[in-house]
């Protein structure tokens, strides 16, 4: 009998209801930046935000458009996202075979999590994954887009730049594997503030400068951190296809969670 993680945030940051969370993703696409989708190559990686769709999606569909092209190339998914409940040392995989959505069930690749037996770094933290939002959000953008894959699902908590950009690398794999990182960018600031604070963190997305990303500025900043060490070992090149925050898209903006949408490729 396969072990499957049950959807805990449907019903509250996306809907329950099947029918339901295809329009809502359908009104995502709709909402997203009309300049995202353009004729330059699909990214290798991509960041997104993973906020309550009425939040985020539209920011996170941004990006999600520009992955249409590799719905018959990408076979793996490799999602790594912060941990927001629970404390823990390194990098924490499931214990399950695999995850569910209101969209069907998604695999988890169990020979790479095999493989990741050899990383100190990298144990299997059950409570880890039990809760946690920043994974579950993105599997319905992921199966409407991409189809049929596999997951590699990675949720970091204390743990170092070099502990998670050296998972990343052994998983980088070639055209049949896509990462994607979950984060959020700067919250509670007022509106203006925290435009300030994520153009400067878009700039350094863009330039695949973890140096310049603070702990304030990107809750996944391990995640983003360790994926732009990599990408600038494989010498790829990181663009910014949306920046909004929640006061943009359904919320007051005296004090606001921001959101940004990257491609690296």
């Amino acid at each position: 009998m396969v072990t499957v993680r049950q959807p805990t945030v449907a019903g509250m940051f996306y809907p329950r209801d099947e029918r339901a969370l295809r329009a809502a993703i359908a009104e995502c696409f709709a909402a997203a930046n009309s300049d995202s989708a353009d004729d330059t190559a699909p990214p290798k990686a991509i960041i997104a935000p993973h906020a309550g769709y009425i939040y985020s999606g539209p920011v996170a569909a941004s990006v999600y458009v520009r992955l249409a092209p590799l719905r018959n190339t990408v076979g793996r998914v490799v999602l790594v996202g912060p941990s927001h409940r629970v404390g823990f040392r390194g990098i924490a995989l499931p214990d399950v075979e695999a995850f569910e959505t209101p969209l069907g069930t998604v695999p988890v690749d169990r020979a790479a999590v095999s493989g990741l037996a050899a990383f100190s770094q990298v144990n299997v933290v059950p409570v880890a994954h039990a809760s946690e939002h920043s994974l579950e959000v993105h599997l319905p953008f992921l199966q409407t887009v991409l189809g049929t894959f596999s997951l590699v699902p990675l949720v970091v908590g204390d743990a170092d730049t070099a502990e998670v950009a050296e998972v990343m690398e052994a998983l980088w794999g070639g055209p049949e594997t896509l990462i994607v990182v979950s984060s959020d960018l700067s919250h509670y600031h007022d509106y203006d503030t925290a435009r300030r604070i994520d153009t400067a963190t878009s700039a350094a997305i863009e330039a695949l400068d973890d140096g310049r990303i603070g702990w304030d500025d990107a809750c996944g900043r391990l995640a983003v951190c360790g994926l732009l060490r990599v990408a600038r070992h494989h010498g790829l090149a990181a663009r910014v296809v949306d920046l909004r925050n929640s006061g943009d898209t359904a919320g007051a903006r005296d004090r606001v969670v921001g959101y940004g949408a990257y491609v690296i490729g």
